[in-house]
């Protein structure tokens, strides 16, 4: 199938949540694994949403090492090297909505944050749109991935996550 791909969010707080796919089944979590001394999130692709998309490469967890106090810290992918969360949101001009982030395969993406939702960008090409539910829905808000962002959807997702918690935490970049 060459998407778009649709994931649900359950859950508000940005630090634990869940998304799943229109299937019900899990595709992403974000979990708080330890705050003692400081806290550290995972951000897993789930074994059921794996298994749909074998063709997907990269690493299927990150973690999110926060400084005293949720400060920025630094953010690993599966086991690779450190990196930091600031370096991984960053804002190019001051007074922007968009914050860049570096794939491992080398490309830059952005995301371009909005009020009610996001967008990611590579170069002119939207591949993912988050959006905030409608108080109807059951659901926190939605996902849609077009298939050009299945190849960093790791990476995808923890910018997403970062650039959220970032905003809960009024870190300013």
């Amino acid at each position: 199938m060459s998407g778009p791909y649709v994931l649900l969010q359950f859950g508000a707080d940005p630090f634990n949540l869940k998304f799943e796919d229109l299937e019900g089944r899990p595709a992403f979590t974000v979990k708080e694994v330890e705050e003692n001394p400081n806290l550290v999130v995972q951000i897993s692709r789930e074994a059921d949403w794996r298994q749909q998309h074998p063709d997907i490469m990269g690493p299927n967890n990150s973690y999110l090492y926060f400084g005293p106090s949720k400060s920025p810290g630094y953010l690993v992918y599966g086991n690779g090297p450190t990196q930091s969360m600031m370096g991984t949101i960053k804002q190019k001009k001051e007074g922007s909505t968009s914050r860049y982030f570096p794939a491992q395969n080398g490309k830059e993406f952005k995301w371009r944050v909005m009020p009610q939702k996001m967008e990611c960008m590579e170069g002119r090409n939207i591949i993912a749109v988050w959006e905030l539910s409608q108080p109807e829905d059951i659901f926190t808000a939605r996902l849609t991935i077009r298939h050009p962002g299945l190849a960093t959807v790791t990476e995808l997702f923890t910018a997403l996550s970062l650039n959220r918690m970032a905003q809960a935490l009024n870190w300013n970049q």
